[in-house]
């Protein structure tokens, strides 16, 4: 059943191109070498990760061979070394993989690793986990928020502690625009990051993935559309990457703009002052944001006596001092409360996003695993037309929850 799995998901993965995959990680039967496959290519040999990979090699008594690959390649290659029996010994893939690899059998549960999980959150353990079982630990979270600059509320007239919910953000955008100002920026591109923008705005209306025509998710919809509509958000959100929509806010010009812990210390090279506010749920509170971020996960070995040396290589991955350095490093929220007010008291600019990542939500979690992709692509399709005017959003979310119960059915 994994075989024909795999081979499955890997015919949709490359659509039919043949790709071909050179096992990099040494010789598998060695029992003192162990592979560590990655997404941090950025990262190289002289780098403080590959310097944690190798120590926590040395602690568990092994040498550590460490591939990293582009994240988008990285789980084909994986798909591929599972069939060919050359899985890496440890994987630290996109939170959202792992549901796939998961029900494709490439990866070991944590009851068959005897992995320790109960330090992480539920929420945060979510997105690893698939038919009732966990598939690793992450090894830290990101997730949206609003990024404001100050100057330009000031100019308004505007005082973000009433910025609390959908109607006085509205309300705020207007006097910036009535300012002479620019409101919001955010990314809702035709791609999973479109999706990843607009679902804190979904679940803080209270909507499902199960139900995209809901009478809430038509409301989130309604508002980014409105927003247009009034000229509190500019016409480019529909191209914007979250990429480029952060550019638009670095310009100086906007007063708000939704992205993520990632652009933290482009943040702070704006040359203006600039504060977080959490993404408002529609009546107030802090809606969930999507999860990102890595986990760390066991691929099957058929050597199974391997894994308590694995076991060995996460637990030092994923220990109170190795963490706090990594998600340091990678401008993470750390997955446990005891680094997480580690990383408060250090810097506590990010109490807002520790918040965040409290009541975030894994995109594959609430069961979906799989039909997570096949939801949101209908959803980031209906997000386009509406905010393109071609269809109403109540038209546009009624045609996605037709497409999406069509795919996952």
């Amino acid at each position: 059943m994994t075989g024909r799995a795999i081979a499955v998901i890997l015919a949709a993965l490359a659509a039919g191109a043949t790709v071909a995959c050179t096992p990099t990680g040494g010789d598998s039967s060695a029992k003192t070498s162990y592979t560590i496959w990655d997404p941090y290519p950025q990262y190289d040999s002289g780098s403080d990760w590959v310097a944690l990979l190798n120590r926590c090699g040395t602690d568990a008594g092994v040498t550590v061979t460490r591939t990293s690959f582009d994240t988008t390649d990285l789980t084909t290659k994986v798909l591929l070394a599972a069939q060919q029996g050359t899985a890496p010994d440890v994987l630290i893939v996109d939170n959202p993989v792992i549901s796939t690899l998961a029900e494709a059998g490439v990866l070991a549960s944590a009851d068959d690793t005897s992995l320790d999980t109960t330090a992480i959150p539920p929420n945060l353990l979510g997105a690893g986990q698939s038919a009732g079982r966990t598939y690793g630990i992450p090894i830290g979270a990101n997730t949206l928020a609003l990024y404001y600059n100050r100057s330009v509320l000031a100019a308004a007239g505007v005082d973000i502690a009433s910025v609390t919910d959908w109607a006085s953000l509205t309300s705020a955008l207007a006097k910036v625009k009535a300012a002479g100002k620019k409101g919001i920026t955010f990314s809702a591109i035709g791609t999973e990051e479109g999706s990843f923008q607009f679902l804190p705005w979904f679940w803080g209306a209270g909507a499902n993935l199960t139900k995209l025509d809901s009478a809430q998710a038509v409301a989130a919809l309604a508002l980014w559309t409105d927003w247009l509509k009034q000229g509190y958000a500019p016409n480019s959100v529909i191209n914007n990457t979250q990429t480029t929509s952060w550019q638009e806010f670095a310009t100086g010009d906007y007063a708000f703009a939704e992205n993520g812990t990632w652009q933290l210390g482009n943040a702070k090279k704006t040359g203006f002052e600039y504060g977080i506010i959490p993404v408002p749920a529609t009546n107030g509170g802090t809606a969930p944001a999507p999860t990102g971020g890595e986990f760390v996960s066991v691929p099957v070995q058929k050597d199974t006596g391997r894994y308590a040396t694995t076991r060995k290589l996460v637990a030092c991955l994923a220990s109170t001092e190795n963490s706090l350095a990594t998600v340091t490093a990678l401008n993470y929220v750390a997955p446990t409360e005891a680094v997480q007010a580690k990383q408060v008291a250090a810097n506590p600019e990010l109490k807002v996003w520790v918040d965040a990542v409290k009541v975030a939500k894994g995109r594959t979690g609430d069961n979906l695993g799989t039909r997570y992709p096949k939801i949101s692509q209908p959803l980031w399709t209906a997000v386009q037309a509406a905010l393109s005017g071609s269809k109403t959003p109540q038209a546009a979310l009624t045609e996605a929850q037709t497409a999406a119960a069509a795919a996952t059915k």
